[in-house]
């Protein structure tokens, strides 16, 4: 009888099931990261820190993920990847939960932001050990099989994560009368969250035979082996053209994502549009992300029909030119909110779209030799472009606050500084234009019979 394999899963009898500890640890490492990239942003903003000194700080936090590829080989020498997942849950536990206690504070501003520093150092060392434990745990087939289970458990804690807890701290903020004492309650439940998926994972994160650190490795090896990685990244051919689209591909969403919320709560009066953190959790973190969801769909089905080459000028006109409703809402303001979702629903799924060209080219710059190294440092760079222009956004809106186009005196803040985002989009088209990609990579190979 002739069968298609349709096996599930399986794993050795008397092993604990991936299911026990894949959704929790991939929720686990998506959940830091939007507090800290994410909720920081609105949070700051709402409790009275100006925008300059709101987006240059925060945007220090994107730093750890920038620099991990720097320490993530020595996570291996030292004890166990499931050593270092469950205690880098409960050093989150701690910093998040301390986030929550210091905020009441009148010190809170310097405080908190150590502590999300040092929550960004324990996410991102999270993610190397639990991606190297996910690898030593599963066998190939099941590796294959469960990539879409962590994917979708980590934009469930995106959802979660921008969607949900600002949701959260809006309700908090109206029934509690204070910002700063619903934000507590939001990062002390975070704390308690990590607590107990830590100990959770105690009980039912497996320990592999496999799982030690790796024999004959020393910190000299590392260094040396570090040393020639680096050294072959960057005598890759057009290394310099490929630098610059990894660091300027997505610069109108890196001016854009530190400003987006301050400019949706700000009263009408500074430019914004007055929505409450509730509404901006529904519009920014549930419809803004499950079009951000859709449209990367939507895009990995173009190019695996059509390769990258053919649709990456269509998906830089996706991502760039979306922006421009930002631009709309910024000068007419609109109060209807069900069209205040439609626009950042449209922008967020041009984003998602054109962002898989961006993902894609990731992984075929990588190719050949140390391709996982070097994807590391691709995704290293990746981080740095949205971590500077991000930095300098809540600057440029304060310089372009004081230009009166229009001549009305009305605030042009945020108007001026999203058509300098809509300008950014040239940078855009300029990167792409110094590219080269084989036609047919990331096209779906036809199948003989």
């Amino acid at each position: 009888m002739n069968t298609t394999d349709r096996t599930p899963p399986t794993h050795p009898e008397g092993k604990r099931s991936p299911w026990l500890w894949i959704p929790t640890t991939y929720m686990a490492e998506g959940l830091p990261y939007f507090a800290v990239n994410t909720l920081t942003v609105l949070m700051y903003h709402n409790m009275g820190i100006g925008l300059a000194e709101m987006a240059f700080f925060t945007g220090w936090l994107y730093l750890p993920w920038v620099i991990k590829p720097f320490w993530s080989p020595f996570v291996d020498l030292i004890k166990t990847k499931r050593g270092w997942t469950i205690a880098m849950q409960f050093l989150m536990a701690f910093s998040l939960g301390a986030v929550g206690l210091f905020l009441p504070s009148s010190f809170f501003f310097t405080a908190t932001l150590i502590l999300f520093w040092l929550t960004a150092f324990f996410s991102a060392t999270h993610d190397i050990a639990a991606d190297g434990y996910y690898m030593i745990e599963l066998s190939a087939h099941d590796q294959a099989a469960f990539v879409g289970v962590r994917s979708t458990f980590f934009r469930i804690a995106s959802v979660i994560g921008q969607g949900g807890l600002v949701m959260l701290a809006g309700y908090l903020e109206q029934t509690r009368g204070s910002v700063s004492e619903a934000w507590s309650l939001v990062f002390m439940l975070l704390g308690v969250i990590f607590l107990l998926t830590a100990l959770y994972h105690t009980r039912f994160m497996p320990r592999s035979g496999e799982d030690r650190p790796m024999p004959g490795v020393t910190p000299s090896t590392i260094m040396r082996d570090f040393a020639r990685t680096f050294v072959t990244f960057f005598r890759k051919p057009d290394i310099v053209p490929a630098l610059l689209f990894m660091l300027f591909y997505r610069l109108p969403e890196a001016m854009c994502l530190k400003l987006v919320q301050p400019f949706l709560v700000s009263p009408r009066e500074e430019g914004g549009l007055a929505l409450s953190t509730s509404e901006v959790g529904f519009v920014n973190g549930t419809v803004g992300v499950v079009a951000l969801l859709a449209g990367g769909i939507l895009g990995g089905i173009a190019i695996s029909r059509g390769g990258l080459k053919k649709w990456l000028w269509p998906m830089a006109l996706s991502l760039t030119l979306p922006c421009v409703f930002y631009c709309g809402l910024a000068m007419w303001q609109p109060e209807n909110f069900s069209l205040i979702c439609a626009a950042i629903f449209t922008e967020q799924f041009g984003y998602g779209f054109g962002f898989t060209a961006f993902m894609l080219y990731l992984i075929y710059f990588s190719r050949g030799e140390s391709k996982t190294s070097h994807y590391a440092f691709c995704t290293a760079f990746m981080a740095l472009g949205m971590m500077l222009p991000g930095m300098a956004a809540g600057w440029l809106h304060d310089i372009f606050s004081g230009i009166d186009i229009y001549g009305d005196g009305t605030p042009q803040g945020y108007v001026n500084f999203f058509w300098l985002v809509m300008l950014c989009c040239t940078a855009t088209f300029a990167v792409c234009l110094g590219v080269r990609i084989e036609p047919g990579f990331g096209k779906k190979q036809e199948k003989v019979s």
